[in-house]
Order: C-alpha cells, then structure tokens, then sequence
C-alpha cells in the first residue's frame, strides 16, 4: 500500500507522518510508502500507481482555497477509480460538496477532534484500505506486480496492452486512460491468464474485442481501436472470444 497526505501546515503534516509510521509499525503492515506533500501538484505527480493499494489523506482547504482538497479527489477520483480518499479537515461543512464532486469517501475526519479520537479515525481507515486492497485484488480487477511496479486497474476498462518504444516498459490502454509502467508483455500474461498476447507487441483483453479481421489479421476493440495479431495466434484468439458467449 502506498499513503500519501496532501497537508499545508507544517505541524499538521508532522503530525499525520509520525502518526501513520506508528500505525505502519503498530499492525505490521505492508506499507510500501508514506508522502507528504504540501502541493497538489506534487501529490498528483508522484502518485503513479492506481488501485486499491492507493490510500490518500486530503486537506479540504490548500493555500486559502476552500476547495482544493476536493478539486484533487476529483482528480484522483477520475484518474483512479479504485484510489480510498480520506478528508482530513476543519471544513466538515463542505462535506456534502463531495457528492457534486462525485467524490466517494472513505470518511471526513475533523482536525480538531479529541487526540484519542483522531488518531482511531486514522488507523480505522488505514486498516480498512488494507483489507479494501487485499479483497479488491481478487475481485474483478487487473493486478501487476513486480520489483517495479504494483498496477491495479478494473479488468472490464482494460482494452490492450502493448510495447513502449522505451526499452523494457509497456503502455497499458483503456477507451479513456492511457498508462506506461517497467513490465514485459510476457510477464503480464503470466501474471493474469485472461489476457492473450496476439502479437509481438500486443496483449489483448478478449472481453472487449468486438470484431477481428481475418485477412487483415486486426483486432478491433470496442473503442474503435485495433491491435495487429499474428498468424499462428489467429485461430486461439477467435477461439478465445467465442468460449466468452
């Protein structure tokens, strides 16, 4: 699991870091990181990963702007639908904000909240990302990992995934997302059986091909876009669509 805090106040944001390590090491869990940041910006560019592992603290009010921290989660949210977001705020009010914003929370956690009653919240909702993240990997979900990279995504989005032209990476396509991360197309296939590799440079998610060319040896996906598929594959990839009706 990684955690991440975006908190502008110093002393709010030592807080929340000594009080996440403590519960890490309290319930020995498998945290792979805790960041702080005071920049939304900073935040949404170090969270590469996507999944359920993916657990966010979030002030409301960033810089005197009283909607940042949803305007965040709303990028998290959209970017990530599997991400646990959590406010950690004095702004309890614009808790019903959060349903313009789509936003669904883990919970809305008041700064000012009595110390024992604060940091139950906290580890509450870390245990609870935790087990969230654990479930969520045998549900219906697309799930990588690697010395590299921990890569979760809902199986059902997943369209194909193909080579980088940067060495050793593959980029990993949906109808409205796009993702490039250190794998090998082999190394996916082993990982989730569901997925076919087509071609050289192609796996193939066979839930979501809608049409496949014989003569042109293409792979149409259902958002218009295609994947080439090799001769001696053609026959295990039609074979493969048909046991799915």
């Amino acid at each position: 699991m990684n955690i991440f805090v975006l908190e502008d106040d110093f002393a709010q944001q030592t807080r929340m870091e000594t009080l996440i390590k403590e519960i890490v090491a309290k319930h020995k869990l498998d945290v792979e990181s805790v960041e702080v940041y005071g920049k939304p910006d900073h935040l949404l560019a170090a969270s590469k990963e996507k999944g359920a592992h993916q657990l966010f603290f979030l002030d409301i009010e960033i810089k005197n702007d009283d909607m940042k921290g949803l305007k965040v989660a709303k990028e998290i949210t959209y970017k990530d639908p599997y991400a646990n977001i959590v406010f950690v705020t004095t702004h309890s009010e614009f808790m019903p904000l959060s349903f313009k914003y789509q936003i669904k929370a883990l919970d809305y956690i008041d700064k000012e909240l009595e110390t024992v009653d604060f940091e139950k919240r906290i580890e509450d909702n870390i245990l609870y990302a935790q087990t969230r993240d654990s479930k969520t990997v045998t549900e219906d979900s697309f799930y990588f990992q690697s010395k590299y990279n921990q890569i979760q995504y809902p199986f059902n989005d997943l369209l194909y995934i193909e080579t980088s032209p940067r060495p050793h990476r593959v980029i990993l396509h949906t109808a409205v997302d796009r993702m490039e991360f250190t794998a090998s197309l082999s190394d996916i296939v082993k990982q989730d059986r569901r997925l076919l590799q087509c071609h050289r440079s192609f796996v193939i998610n066979p839930m979501n091909v809608i049409k496949v060319d014989r003569h042109e040896r293409i792979a149409y996906l259902k958002d218009g876009s295609t994947c080439l598929v090799a001769r001696h594959k053609m026959d295990l990839l039609l074979k493969t669509i048909a046991d799915l009706h």
